[in-house]
């Protein structure tokens, strides 16, 4: 009984991170400039990955793998923020640019 509960908890972790990823591939097609498409990626990208390592995690049990696939959550946790300032601040100069341009 606890190997299956254990296994439905793997499997609504993997599905629920895939489900967040779909969603921000739908968002980086449908949305209208670079400001929100971004958003929608980083956003699902991040709760998208931290849904699927933990189900890796909760898969693995705590082992040196569960470990290093912890240190690589947090690795994206901290990096998938960063990308995301550098790119809109990158854009948002780039526009101002333009503006001053014309």
């Amino acid at each position: 009984m606890v190997d299956i509960l254990h296994q439905i908890i793997v499997i609504f972790l993997l599905l629920s991170g895939l489900f967040f990823y779909f969603v921000g591939v739908v968002g980086l097609i449908r949305m209208p400039d670079v400001f929100c498409r971004m958003h929608a990626t980083t956003k699902c990208d991040t709760l998208g990955a931290g849904l699927i390592f933990t189900g890796l995690i909760v898969w693995q049990g705590f082992t040196f793998v569960s470990l290093n696939i912890l240190i690589i959550l947090i690795f994206i946790w901290l990096t998938t923020p960063t990308a995301a300032h550098s790119i809109a601040k990158s854009e948002y100069l780039s526009q101002i640019k333009n503006k001053e341009e014309q």
